[in-house]
């Protein structure tokens, strides 16, 4: 009796257990697909340089320092997802927005098109009218080397911020790669065809965009150009800026395989700069309006050295790195309504938005921090964050993760505001969201210049 009930139990329940065993494959296998697919965006983040790793990891984020190290031969085994520990103070400066119900950001909307790296700049005519530009998504099925940047006027609507219209494309010329720039491992970059992760803001006179694309020079470089240039919005004419055509920058040696996020700056007369590097040493330079540049000026800021080494996040061997990330800004140090408030060499400086990028178990993440350097020769660091920003809204996981937002531009939101600004202003801070959308958040300068720690204290 039993044999024969124990028979019937394997009839019933044989089948099931095989099915069972079968789901479990395929989701490990749809697991083990998930985490190539980020590995090959990973490799065309909007910051990856040679200097990063050419293969995938899938290990845990590192230990903290004086912690007991884990056996080799268990370093590469799943790590279990347990709720992150409590801190005891505050990892983060959290910044909240100014408009938004819950505080939270808004997402960047280009009608049927997914983006990635976005960028707003107030519309130079149209009441409570921004321009946006972002970088059209390629979907799984287009297999095509071409890239494009998508542009469109935009209203906030209770989606977020929304085009009016079906956006359009920036008609911004292909380049081609030099002979032998780009190594065997990369050579499939040379095929790219359009512009890749532009940066669109105002320069003191006039708005530029500044964007990635086939380099003479090195594999690939960053071109600049006047951004009136691409189309008709209706700004202000001034007089010549120079960089009428999408003209390739050129740095201070060596070059890079993969150059990637250079913003330009102005000093106090408004004489143009480029900031090539923040890490693993700054490097800045002066360029003529043919794109060549004079040498390193990084060197004459002597005190910057101690004061990155004290401030800048401590990176391990491999996996994290410290790029540069948007445009530049400039902000005196006191409020738009206080009377007293009069911008001078003492209380005016630049800043910009690096990032802290980590790569662990298929996944990239990127903590922004801010520097702010001086705006006269010889421009030196003058404060960096010392926490990370983070962005009311990005959300964390239950493995200690947590979703990655790229930060990629900045702008004063008042219609008519350009470079310069006051601690009571409100910027508009861009941002991509796991390579998959756009949004922003509006905050005040005061709220993200929070928490500064300055290089006086080194």
């Amino acid at each position: 009796m039993l044999a024969r009930d124990f028979k019937r139990v394997i009839l019933v329940v044989g089948p099931f257990l095989l099915l069972v065993y079968v789901g479990i494959r395929r989701l490990e296998f749809k697991d083990s697909a998930s985490e190539l697919n980020s590995w090959f965006h990973h490799i065309f983040a909007p910051n990856w340089k040679q200097a990063d790793e050419l293969k995938p990891h899938s290990g845990s984020r590192p230990a903290p320092s004086g912690s007991t190290p884990v056996p080799e031969s268990t370093q590469t085994l799943p790590v279990v997802a347990v709720p992150p520990p409590i801190a005891t103070e505050p990892t983060h400066h959290e910044v909240f927005s100014k408009t938004t119900l819950d505080k939270k950001f808004f997402v960047i909307r280009f009608g049927d098109d997914d983006t990635i790296n976005p960028n707003i700049i107030p519309h130079p005519t149209l009441d409570n009218t921004f321009i946006i530009i972002a970088q059209k998504r390629k979907k799984e099925e287009d297999k095509s080397s071409e890239h494009f940047e998508l542009v469109c006027n935009a209203v906030f609507t209770s989606e977020g911020l929304s085009c009016l219209d079906t956006p359009t494309t920036l008609p911004i010329p292909a380049t081609k790669t030099g002979d032998g720039k780009c190594p065997p491992k990369l050579a499939y970059i040379a095929m790219n065809i359009g512009p890749h992760d532009a940066r669109v803001f105002h320069g003191p006179k006039a708005p530029f965009i500044v964007y990635g694309s086939n380099s003479l020079y090195a594999c690939f470089g960053q071109f600049m150009q006047d951004f009136r240039k691409l189309g008709n919005w209706g700004f202000q004419p001034s007089l010549d800026e120079g960089f009428g055509t999408g003209t390739e920058l050129q740095r201070p040696p060596p070059w890079g395989t993969m150059e990637k996020n250079w913003f330009p700056f102005w000093d106090l007369d408004g004489e143009i700069y480029v900031h090539h590097d923040v890490s693993p040493k700054r490097v800045f330079s002066k360029p003529s309006l043919d794109g060549s540049v004079g040498p390193d000026l990084a060197p004459m800021a002597a005190g910057d050295e101690a004061c990155l080494a004290k401030y800048l996040p401590k990176l391990p061997p491999d996996l994290e790195s410290i790029h540069q990330a948007t445009n530049s800004l400039s902000i005196t140090f006191c409020k738009r309504m206080d009377v007293n408030c009069k911008p001078s060499p003492e209380n005016t400086f630049i800043f910009t938005i690096f990032q802290h990028k980590t790569f662990y178990r298929f996944h990239s993440e990127y903590e922004p921090y801010v520097m702010v350097f001086r705006q006269r020769a010889p421009f030196e660091v003058f404060a960096i964050s010392k926490r990370p920003i983070w962005i009311h809204g990005r959300k964390r996981k239950e493995n200690g993760a947590s979703d990655m937002f790229y930060v990629t531009s900045m702008s004063w939101k008042t219609k008519g505001q350009r470079y310069h600004g006051y601690m009571d202003d409100v910027l508009f801070v861009s941002f991509g969201i796991e390579d998959q959308k756009t949004g922003a958040i509006d905050v005040t300068a005061e709220d993200l210049l929070t928490g500064l720690v300055t290089c006086l204290e080194t």
